[in-house]
């Protein structure tokens, strides 16, 4: 199974909108752009990986995935805005927004959370186990809540 460079960005992103109290520390990027504490986590698990595409204060993006805080409250599949070609879930009170299509390993995934899946009809989205066994599958357009553990990786399309 291929594993996705950004999957230490998922599990650096969901502990820490999970409920870390880090506080956000003054850093600059090469290009003299202040970061967050969402950013340093990430850069501290992603040493000598691929680096972000672009940060802003509330989101990273990667290519082909976009992290950010959720809604506030309790989101249902109903308040995941989520764009057409997309595939977009809570987690831990992340949203991870996924657009490219490859498989994406994830840590630390738990409980329950929205999911959009938004492809082009007929899209299958698979969640795998552990061991790369399929737990389950979402073909778009499909919407509704997931049980998130265990989920080890995921292929959006």
């Amino acid at each position: 199974m291929h594993i996705a460079r950004p999957a230490a960005l998922l599990l650096a992103a969901t502990a820490l909108l999970a409920g870390s109290t880090a506080a956000a520390t003054a850093a600059a990027t090469p290009d003299g752009t202040r970061v967050t504490s969402l950013q340093q986590a990430a850069d501290q698990v992603l040493t000598g990986n691929q680096k972000p595409l672009k940060v802003t204060s509330d989101k990273v993006s990667y290519d082909g995935l976009n992290v950010t805080a959720a809604p506030t409250g309790k989101v249902t599949a109903q308040d995941l805005a989520c764009g057409y070609g997309h595939l977009c879930m809570v987690v831990n009170g992340t949203k991870f927004d996924f657009y490219k299509c490859q498989t994406w390993t994830v840590s630390n995934w738990t409980g329950n959370g929205p999911f959009t899946n938004n492809q082009t009809p007929g899209t299958v989205a698979r969640f795998y186990n552990q061991d790369g066994s399929v737990r389950w599958t979402s073909t778009a357009y499909q919407a509704g809540t997931a049980t998130w553990d265990p989920i080890y990786s995921l292929r959006p399309c």
